[in-house]
């Protein structure tokens, strides 16, 4: 019998129609309430490609068939469809900025609330943490970390890391804390890098959906980092909505160097400083009395 050589991650993205991408969407909104039905088409049609490619299912009538009858593997397999890319002190100039400028803004403040909306694994959550601890402001501070993904969100709540990234971290590290002493906030035991407790304990991890869910806290600063990316404009002014909403007034937004905002984000936002694309709320304009 002829072996037939199976298709490429290229061919398989290829394959999938815009009709297709739509159908499937729908289906999985319809089933398990997720939606991903304003998500950018390429990345999407890529992260789908990568599912069918590692679990071996073919084409995306394979993936659809098991998609919709496994739960199980359809949730598990979220982090396949939304590619978490994150690091420890990732851009160590917007850590700088924060501590230099943001934290000295709000640190009179009775609380600092931080919302990571898309924490991914959580190094993103430890890296401010290690910040405010820097700033002396950790005790006052609350952290609400929320992603889609169960799989990542256990990941970081556990805040265990391979030990092979650790050269790749501390180099980050030190360019934002030349004096630091890693040891105050990091373990290495055998492969693994183990976070500090005590820079979990002002931690609350929710599992939350941008696109369909609501948050009812309000926050002085909010990061959303390269995760806009995966998003078409409609459904990127629906989370930008909500991000204005949930910010305090002159509350920040910080966004991905990969993110790219649709015009009418002005509406809502000011750039407070381009280099670190910190985005900062604007005040909301008083109605005239008719």
């Amino acid at each position: 019998m002829e072996n037939i050589p199976s298709k490429t991650f290229t061919e398989i993205r290829e394959e999938i129609s815009d009709e297709e991408l739509q159908s499937l969407t729908a289906a999985i909104k319809t089933r398990y309430g997720i939606d991903f039905t304003n998500y950018e088409t390429k990345s999407l049609k890529r992260g789908i490609a990568r599912l069918i490619s590692k679990y071996n299912l073919g084409s995306l009538v394979g993936l659809w068939s098991k998609t919709l009858k496994d739960r199980d593997f359809f949730l598990s397999c979220i982090d396949d469809l939304l590619v978490n890319l994150t690091e420890m002190f990732r851009n160590p100039e917007i850590w700088i900025k924060i501590k230099t400028d943001l934290l000295e803004k709000i640190k009179l403040n009775s609380s600092i609330k931080v919302w990571h909306a898309g924490c991914s694994t959580g190094e993103e959550i430890y890296t401010m943490a290690i910040v405010l601890t820097h700033s002396r402001l950790y005790s006052k501070a609350e952290v609400t970390a929320t992603d889609l993904s169960s799989q990542a969100m256990a990941k970081a709540m556990a805040g265990v890391y391979p030990q092979l990234l650790w050269k790749k971290y501390l180099s980050s590290f030190r360019q934002y804390f030349p004096d630091g002493k890693p040891e105050d906030y990091f373990k290495l035991e055998g492969e693994e890098i183990k976070i500090n407790d005590s820079l979990k304990k002002n931690v609350t991890f929710q599992r939350h959906n941008l696109v369909q869910d609501r948050m009812s806290k309000k926050f002085d600063i909010i990061f959303c980092r390269n995760v806009m990316i995966y998003f078409d404009e409609v459904l990127k002014m629906k989370v930008l909505n909500l991000f204005y909403s949930c910010l305090e007034p002159e509350g920040y937004l910080i966004i991905g160097y990969y993110d790219m905002l649709p015009e009418a984000h002005k509406e809502l936002f000011t750039l407070y400083d381009a280099t670190t694309r910190i985005y900062k709320k604007k005040p909301v304009t008083p109605v005239a009395p008719k």
